[in-house]
């Protein structure tokens, strides 16, 4: 799937792992060769990559602010937040908007790909890795055919202490 500027709308809530009883639906992305998702439900729309206005004394993978219909929307760069490497941003680049309740967040990503729809039998416990690694964020591993999908739970993902950061620019 490829995006431009225009939106897709997406709306709903997350669903933790322990209550995907039957199936659940979950957007695919790309961060260099590997294949990450997120609940749909929690996917408010997919807009283009566009310039961001930078933000002093934020982390590093903040690129800064949006102005999403006059809410002010960080941007949070997933190649930065998960250490993978240099990020590019070209016309496949995506910015995912997420719905996190009382404010909203951008993720950028390389490219965003499809929705699968997968079953409890599917989804398989993240493993468990060692102190170097900071896996709080895997809601699990997403096993269909030959692919693998690293299952990203949104709530984990963004820390409380971030969360708080993006509730005082939103302001």
């Amino acid at each position: 799937m490829q995006t431009n500027s225009s939106a897709v709308a997406l709306t709903g809530n997350a669903m933790p792992l322990n209550q995907i009883v039957e199936a659940t639906e979950f957007l695919v992305f790309g961060l260099g060769c590997e294949e990450y998702a997120v609940n749909v439900e929690r996917v408010q729309e997919l807009r283009g990559y566009e310039h961001v206005t930078r933000i002093a004394n934020v982390p590093d993978y903040i690129k800064g602010v949006i102005n999403l219909r006059g809410a002010i929307v960080p941007i949070i760069d997933m190649r930065i937040r998960f250490g993978d490497g240099c990020p590019t941003y070209d016309a496949f680049t995506v910015v995912i908007i997420l719905d996190l309740g009382k404010s909203k967040a951008g993720m950028v990503v390389d490219s965003v790909s499809d929705v699968l729809r997968l079953t409890s039998a599917q989804i398989k416990p993240a493993p468990q890795v060692g102190a170097s690694m900071d896996a709080d964020y895997l809601l699990g591993i997403g096993a269909l055919d030959d692919r693998m999908l690293i299952l990203i739970d949104v709530d984990q993902m963004i820390s409380s202490a971030d969360i708080g950061l993006i509730e005082k620019m939103a302001i």
